[in-house]
């Protein structure tokens, strides 16, 4: 393999080549990278572990992906914030021990990472089961965040359109640069886009801000295909620049918007196999993100482009992921507890309130004779934690091989 070039691909074949090289490079910066990247690992492991000790949960949405970098501060359309789940592209209705058990796994990950001892990640997974359960509890309110969550929801809330901008775009002018992360449209993505932004579905979703007149027209001032994420690299991803009301003399004023793109492919995360849910993939997502995470399912739409599902959502300024890459152990104990409380109300709010509490006992059984923590989650843990070190490194092998033959 090759750097990343600096030009940016302009065919389907070296795009599809250079979206390789850039997974793969991705999955090598570290351990915690390739668990982050490598969601069907942890799908294959769930299924030759179906009918063990693992519990069944009451069925309901579940985030299917639920590791820290998808967690964070959502805005919603009257400007409310709250942590909620941010990326919803596994969703289905299943077993919610399996969200708890992926959490579990990306903060083991993430102790590694910031050279943790083994018993902090004992105390984490206390603490997980710990905040989950309190979510359960119809009289506990939502948990107060530790100091490293508490800065990056107060960043979120000063955050304005320019350091979205400046921060996705490099710029608060109406285009989007070309280079390493945006690349050029094929002649028939952008015809699509042009189409999809003539549909009134998407002009009523975004005119749902509530500083925006609903009747303002929209129009598509420039797009590209986004370099973006990990495990999704390789289908349609688009970032799109759109402005509301008449064209000014100075663009710049004008009010802006990024919007989302993104392909939704076929759900890998185990489901319930009598659970009713859409056919379409991206009703699908946006079903799940509506229930797990209103805030921003609410700003979400599903829609199709070049004949393929893809769900459309505005970036506003204060969709922010946390920065979880150095914790000291309180700091881990405390994040573990806080983002364990934050998926507990996601699948409490889908539950009566006695399936809460039948839930809450079962998590509660077979907590070990030194671990305040169920041993299934514990050894479950361990077992994937070690799984994937081991294919982490057997990844880099075969990258380094193929970057220095």
């Amino acid at each position: 393999m090759s750097k990343h070039p600096l030009m940016p691909p302009r065919t389907k074949k070296k795009r599809s080549h250079d979206l390789a090289e850039r997974r793969a490079l991705k999955m090598a910066a570290s351990a915690h990278a390739y668990v982050r990247g490598n969601t069907r690992q942890f799908y294959q492991w769930l299924e030759e572990h179906e009918g063990t000790q693992i519990p069944k949960g009451p069925d309901v949405w579940i985030c299917g992906d639920c590791h820290i970098g998808n967690m964070g501060p959502v805005s919603d359309a009257a400007g409310n914030v709250e942590v909620q789940i941010r990326d919803l592209d596994q969703t289905v209705i299943g077993n919610p021990a399996h969200d708890i058990i992926r959490l579990g796994l990306s903060l083991a990950m993430a102790a590694r990472s910031s050279d943790l001892p083994g018993v902090t990640t004992a105390r984490m997974l206390e603490a997980v089961v710990r905040g989950y359960r309190r979510a359960l509890n119809k009289s506990v309110g939502n948990e107060t965040p530790p100091d490293a969550i508490a800065l990056t929801f107060e960043h979120a809330l000063q955050r304005k359109w320019r350091h979205l901008a400046r921060e996705r775009i490099e710029d608060t002018s109406p285009t989007i640069p070309l280079g390493k992360n945006f690349w050029p449209l094929m002649k028939a993505e952008r015809d699509a886009l042009d189409s999809l932004f003539q549909e009134e579905s998407l002009r009523t979703l975004l005119t749902a801000l509530d500083h925006r007149d609903s009747d303002s027209p929209i129009r598509l001032l420039d797009a590209a295909y986004w370099v973006k994420g990990c495990s999704s690299l390789g289908g349609l991803r688009f970032v799109a620049l759109a402005g509301f009301g008449a064209r000014k003399k100075d663009a710049v004023h004008e009010d802006l918007c990024l919007i989302d793109i993104k392909q939704a492919g076929p759900a890998a995360a185990p489901r319930s196999a009598d659970a009713p849910m859409p056919r379409d993939n991206a009703e699908r997502v946006v079903a799940g993100a509506r229930a797990l995470s209103p805030h921003l399912g609410d700003r979400m739409l599903a829609a199709r482009v070049l004949d393929k599902p893809v769900f459309v959502r505005e970036l506003l300024p204060q969709d922010i992921k946390f920065d979880m890459e150095r914790l000291s152990a309180d700091e881990a104990i405390g994040v573990a507890q806080y983002l364990a409380h934050v998926l507990g109300r996601a699948h409490w709010r889908q539950m009566e309130n006695a399936t809460r509490q039948e839930w809450a006992s079962d998590l509660k059984r077979a907590n070990s004779k030194h671990l305040n923590a169920p041993s299934w989650l514990w050894s479950s843990v361990v077992d994937l934690v070690a799984r994937h070190e081991m294919a982490y490194l057997e990844h880099c092998r075969k990258y380094a091989l193929a970057t220095h033959p």
